[in-house]
């Protein structure tokens, strides 16, 4: 019932969200624009490169603001503000020290009751995040390994990881929407032969060239987060050397071969890849992989001793 409630708040948010963002693009185009002289209600092209920014940033930006939000609804979570047992003391403890190391408000602390070894870091900005980390995890990793994945989650957010990612998110996404519309006009105009363009055709024919497209984006946007994962670790190798991260990677890879329950959940759960310290792919699937494989992250680490 629970999972149901937070899947119904999520559609409600997302629709308030398109509205929002609809009435918001209408306004400054029809009224704040012009206001500064700047008319954009007779050019397509410039209008639809404005509405393009608005959703793409927009949608972008809300997300990031509402992620922490979505994170808690999406597990059974359970803050730590007064740790009661020596695991949640260590990473209690572990990110309190990281965040004054990076010089960052501390951020948020969370474990949730999962058997797969998992923790991840989110939040829309460095001062206001949050770390969780699965029971899977605490339970099976040596106290150094736990560590060195929590310092590799303080490292996303110490570099700002979830801006950066947004902030390419939202201009991949305002490309897709601009060429798609444009694409869809020319063809739409094409197929009327010289009558009014149907706008159910610019409609369909836009939808299929935003999801096409989305494909090229995503390649690009899952590339710039593979190399945030090589940061991460060197950011947990830096704070507390590499052999604990390295044994802590190699342990998560050989408890994710050992369950096909594991491999099943991944797939059912992609829309939550990036917040994972590790993700199996393989393959044409390591284009849209968010993760580096264990052996690359490995190689890097090592090649930094």
């Amino acid at each position: 019932m629970g999972s149901m409630k937070g899947i119904g708040m999520l559609i409600v948010a997302n629709i308030l969200i398109m509205v929002t963002l609809m009435i918001s693009a209408n306004v400054l185009i029809y009224f704040i624009l012009p206001m500064f002289g700047i008319d954009l209600s007779g050019s397509f092209e410039a209008r639809q490169l404005m509405f393009a920014a608005v959703f793409g940033f927009g949608g972008a930006f809300i997300s990031l603001w509402m992620s922490k939000w979505m994170a808690k609804r999406g597990k059974n979570m359970q803050q730590v503000t007064n740790p009661s047992t020596a695991k949640e003391k260590l990473v209690y403890e572990t990110t309190q020290a990281l965040a004054q190391r990076a010089g960052i408000n501390m951020p948020e602390v969370w474990v949730y009751w999962d058997d797969v070894p998992n923790a991840f870091a989110t939040g829309p900005s460095r001062n206001n995040s949050m770390v969780a980390v699965s029971s899977g995890l605490a339970m099976n990793l040596t106290d150094d390994e736990l560590k060195a994945v929590i310092a590799h989650e303080v490292g996303h957010i110490a570099n700002g990881d979830m801006v950066a990612t947004t902030l390419l998110q939202g201009l991949m996404n305002t490309i897709v929407y601009f060429i798609a519309s444009m694409l869809a006009r020319i063809i739409a105009n094409a197929l009327a032969r010289g009558e009014q363009p149907s706008h159910l055709v610019y409609f369909m024919v836009s939808m299929v060239l935003q999801m096409l497209l989305s494909f090229l984006a995503a390649i690009v946007v899952c590339a710039y987060s593979r190399k945030r994962e090589f940061k991460a670790d060197a950011y947990a190798a830096d704070a507390l050397g590499a052999e604990p991260m390295i044994k802590a990677l190699q342990k998560i890879e050989a408890l994710s071969q050992r369950s096909v329950e594991w491999e099943q959940r991944e797939s059912r759960e992609d829309a939550l890849a990036t917040m994972k310290i590790y993700a199996a792919h393989g393959g044409m699937a390591g284009l849209f992989a968010t993760h580096p494989s264990i052996a690359d992250r490995i190689a890097a680490l090592r090649n930094r001793r």
